[in-house]
């Protein structure tokens, strides 16, 4: 292989590619319907100048026809008037006029099968337009839908769903991070004080069941004794005069009442620990 034969083939496979990746299917489309309607305008073209000239020579035939029927009747003038000389004149006129119209007759039927197959040919070049107009529309269509699902996949492919899921992930992190800082806050700020009331009421009542049963052990360990009436009537009479008694009192005796009552509620309790 030649030097120059190589260098050629580059050169064409090139401008292969070149074109190949130039060509635009919808404008290579549009433009092969617009190559075939500038065919059929030129076959219409060409039937209606073969229409013309079939008209021509139609009429190129009849008058070689009216000419070879007028000389033929004057041959026959001139025997009648006892011319021969002038109706062989007459005759070898008509031949002529009758072979230039046997030629032309001719000529017009061969023009008359290029005309029907002109016409036959731009038929089927109409047929072919409208059926690639068709099919035009449906490869614009594929084409659009192609473009669209490549376009698509591409969208996709160029998504990272594994960065989404991350930042949803540390997005996450953040907000169990930011629920413990709440909880920590709370536990910080400290108890209210209806927990903390809440709390000495609990202690309160296990303080007070632990109390009844430290009295119940002792009453149990001490023999029982027989309460006299007249015991019984020393206590309500005693009661009654404690009651008249603190009612009696004024605010300040009610307050020094209160305290005492409290420092001996502290002095059970420390006897109870």
């Amino acid at each position: 292989m030649g030097l120059f034969e190589r260098i050629g083939r580059v050169v064409r496979a090139n401008v292969n590619d070149l074109v190949n990746k130039a060509e635009d299917p919808e404008k290579v489309l549009d433009q092969a319907v617009i190559d075939m309607q500038n065919q059929v305008v030129e076959l219409r073209k060409a039937v209606a100048g073969a229409l013309a000239t079939q008209k021509r020579i139609e009429q190129q035939y009849k008058e070689n026809e009216k000419e070879a029927a007028s000389w033929q009747k004057r041959a026959q003038l001139a025997l009648q008037k006892g011319d021969e000389n002038l109706a062989r004149q007459a005759l070898t006129r008509k031949k002529g006029y009758s072979e230039t119209a046997a030629q032309l007759k001719e000529q017009l039927e061969q023009q008359i099968t290029q005309i029907e197959q002109l016409k036959r040919n731009l038929t089927g070049l109409e047929s072919k337009i409208s059926e690639a107009k068709t099919k035009k529309d449906m490869l614009k269509a594929r084409m659009s839908a192609a473009k669209a699902n490549q376009q698509v996949q591409n969208t996709v492919s160029d998504l990272n769903t594994s960065s989404a899921m991350a930042a949803f992930e540390r997005m996450e992190d953040k907000v169990l991070q930011m629920e413990a800082v709440s909880q920590s806050a709370a536990e910080l700020a400290g108890e209210s004080l209806e927990d903390e009331f809440a709390k000495l009421e609990a202690g309160s009542d296990i303080e007070a069941e632990l109390a009844a049963m430290k009295s119940q052990q002792l009453l149990e360990s001490q023999p029982a004794q027989q309460s006299l009436p007249a015991s019984s009537q020393d206590d309500s009479s005693t009661q009654s005069q404690e009651e008249s008694q603190s009612q009696e009192k004024s605010p300040s005796q009610q307050s020094s009442a209160i305290d005492a009552e409290l420092e001996a509620l502290r002095a059970q309790l420390k006897k109870m620990n």
